[in-house]
Formats: structure tokens, C-alpha cells, sequence
């Protein structure tokens, strides 16, 4: 029987790493085959959780999970069923070291009190590109973090007085179904669409502050077409949903920066609500700035989904659907390929 013992720095990180009814301690012995306990004693030295069981190695592994879940976590933070499989699979597939590093500061502090922090190594990379690129490009499936990220970082800059102004913007596309004429002045009328970009502004300035940053105008949410013609100086500018912009708005869209803006687009090119046969300008924009210097793009993964773990399941199903249906097609072509070889034969030879 191989047994480690992990020392955490305080009984609140402890109740975190085993979660509510000890969830979380459940998925790391079911994952490893491990068990934990917690032999800590109040007032005598650190927390000691014991990680026990019949492999040295997956010891060695569960070990290692608790002790990044511990580095990365602080005192009243709490740990979400996502992150503690996360950390496990990153571990499972030899990645540790890309953990090493991971968390650091909070990008901003919500009306609540909760700490804003990228939750996978690729939102961590996302976020450094942001701080360090003028112009950022992030692409990926739904519940990624890729405009609530934005945001903070959006958000980040105007407390910090870099920018004066938050611009924010989605093309008004109607996702698959007729919505028919809307009641209301334009603002009621473009509201629906830009809900999204509302809710992640109120969580992390609260309904009031929000309110009045839109009475001063440091504060816009305005839909793609009216970007036209404008220019946007000391600004932090978003595009939301950009996988729904022809080529022609994204060209328009980056063209609108102004000196000391920066600006992030971010899109999901499985989701595009397009006519059918209408090309997506978010996915021309990648292929023509690849390359150029202070221009990122950031691709998500599964991995990165943040959101109900259903969700990264979903994403995952689709996705092999979609490769299946992608080879059943070009089995298919290669079939109507050889037969029609095989007719032209037939008739050239008369057989």
C-alpha cells in the first residue's frame, strides 16, 4: 500500500479541495483509485491530507492534483466540479508543467466580492495575449469565457484609467428563426441581442455603476452596423459573436481603431447563423492577418469549457458527429468518383 501526505496552508483551502459532501475528494479517488483523508489537527501546524492506495504512481498523481488544486486556490475561494476535472486530466495526459503558473491575480473584482480569474491554462494564455496584443482574435465552442474574459479585461483597463472608454458590439443576426417585427424605440429593439455582453457588465460593476458609465458614455453597446464611419481613439473594443459578420463588417469593424484602442473579436465558427453559402468574416480575418505582428489569435478547446460539464460533452459529441459526417461525404465522393470512372471505361471500350 503506497501512501503521501500533502500539506496545505490553512483548514479553509482543505474544505475546498474536498468540496461540498467531499465531492471533489470523491472525483480525485475515483479518478486515480486513491483514498483521502484528512488527518489535520486544529492549532497543530498545517492541514495534512493522506492520499493512499495500491499504485505508487497514481498516489504520485493524486498528490500532485492536490497540491496545484492547493498552489492555485486562495483562502475563501471555492472549487467548482470543471476546474477540480480539469486539473485531473491535465495530469492524466503528462501536463503538469503547463499548470506550474497558473491562476495568478485576479483580473478584476466582481460587485460581490468574487475574484475574476482565467480557470484553464487557456484562458490564462488568452488573457496574457489580450494585455500584451493590440488586436486579439478568440475563437472557440460556447462556454469558454471568451467575451466574459473580454470584458474583465475590458474593464481591467478602465479602472485602471488605460483607456477611457468600453465599446462593446455583436452583429444583430436572428439565430435560425424569424423574430418577426420587435415593439419598442431602437434600444428596445437591439437589447435582445446584446444581453449576453449586459450580463457580464452587471456582475462586475453592478447594475447602478453600469448605469451611470452608460449616462457618460465610457460605456457603449451598440450593434456592428452602427460602427461605420466611426473612429475609436483610447478605447477598449469588443465584437461579440463575430462569427456572424460578413467579411465586408470585419474589415469595417477593424478599421475603426483608433490611436491607443485595443480591440478583441470573439467567435465560435461551429455556431454561424449566416445564410446558408455565405461566407463567415471572422474565418477570413484569421487566414488573412495570420501572421502579422500585435495581431493574436487565440484558438479554445473542450477543455477550456468553463460552463456545466454537460456542456463539454455536448461539445464533444458534435464534434465527432460532424468528423463522421465529414468522411461518410468524402467516402461518398469517392465512390461517384470510381463509378464514374468506371462507366466512361465501359463506354470508351464498349464493355
Amino acid at each position: 500500500m503506497a501512501e503521501k501526505t500533502v500539506y496545505t496552508n490553512s483548514g479553509t483551502i482543505t474544505a475546498a479541495i474536498f468540496g461540498n459532501f467531499d465531492f471533489n475528494a470523491r472525483l480525485i479517488e475515483e479518478a486515480f483509485s486513491v483514498r483521502l483523508l484528512n488527518r489535520s489537527a486544529e492549532g497543530e501546524g498545517p492541514d495534512a491530507l493522506v492520499v493512499s492506495g495500491e499504485s505508487e504512481e497514481d498516489v504520485a498523481a493524486a498528490a500532485e492534483t492536490i497540491e496545484l488544486l492547493a498552489r492555485n486556490i486562495t483562502d475563501g475561494d471555492t472549487l467548482s466540479e470543471q476546474t477540480v476535472s480539469y486539473f485531473i486530466n491535465m495530469i492524466k495526459d503528462g501536463e503538469k508543467s503547463a499548470l506550474n503558473g497558473f491562476g495568478g491575480d485576479a483580473i478584476c473584482i466582481t460587485t460581490k466580492g468574487r475574484p475574476i480569474r482565467p480557470k484553464t491554462v487557456g484562458q490564462k494564455e488568452y488573457v496574457d495575449k489580450i494585455a500584451k496584443n493590440t488586436v486579439v482574435f478568440g475563437i472557440g465552442p460556447a462556454g469558454t469565457g471568451k467575451t466574459f474574459l473580454a470584458v474583465a479585461m475590458a474593464v481591467k483597463a478602465m479602472r485602471d484609467k488605460r483607456i477611457s472608454r468600453i465599446v462593446l458590439t455583436r452583429p444583430a443576426v436572428e439565430a435560425g428563426e424569424k423574430l418577426g417585427f420587435l415593439p419598442g424605440d431602437l434600444q428596445n429593439k437591439i437589447d435582445p441581442y446584446l444581453r449576453p455582453l449586459y450580463d457580464a457588465l452587471y456582475e462586475m460593476l453592478g447594475p447602478e455603476n453600469y448605469q451611470r458609465q452608460r449616462e457618460k458614455n465610457t460605456i457603449e453597446i451598440a450593434p456592428l452596423a452602427y460602427m461605420r464611419g466611426r473612429t475609436l481613439d483610447d478605447s477598449f473594443i469588443i465584437l461579440d459573436e463575430a462569427q456572424n459578420t460578413t467579411p465586408e463588417q470585419m474589415k469595417m469593424f477593424l478599421t475603426r481603431l483608433g490611436a491607443n484602442s485595443k480591440a478583441v473579436v470573439t467567435g465560435d465558427l461551429t455556431q454561424t447563423d449566416l445564410n446558408i453559402g455565405g461566407r463567415s468574416g471572422l474565418a477570413e480575418a484569421v487566414r488573412i492577418l495570420d501572421g502579422i505582428d500585435d495581431i493574436s489569435v487565440h484558438r479554445f478547446t473542450d477543455r477550456d469549457v468553463v460552463r456545466h460539464r454537460l456542456v463539454q460533452k455536448i461539445i464533444l459529441a458534435y464534434e465527432k458527429y460532424e468528423k463522421k459526417r465529414a468522411a461518410d461525404r468524402s467516402a461518398k465522393k469517392e465512390t461517384n468518383v470510381k463509378n464514374g470512372e468506371r462507366v466512361r471505361f465501359a463506354r470508351k471500350f464498349g464493355k
